[in-house]
């Protein structure tokens, strides 16, 4: 899988966000749901992902495993 290098000063991190929520949602039921921009320090264009439960966590784990194809 082929991925193009992106600098991050030219990633917009509300953008990234919405990114983000959306391929773990189209991957299986897997929801973040304290995913948001970090505000605190905006030149570094954090993104808190949060805490999310065990089930959770194997689901994205077995969704990377997979390359999110959600089969």
């Amino acid at each position: 899988m082929a991925t193009k290098k992106r600098k991050h000063q030219d990633v917009d991190p509300h953008t990234a966000m919405e990114s983000l929520r959306e391929a773990l949602l189209e991957s299986g039921r897997i929801v973040f749901p304290s995913l948001s921009v970090d505000i605190v320090s905006p030149d570094l264009k954090l993104i808190n992902l949060g805490r999310v439960r065990a089930d959770v966590a194997m689901d994205l784990a077995d969704a990377l495993k997979r390359g999110g194809s959600g089969e």
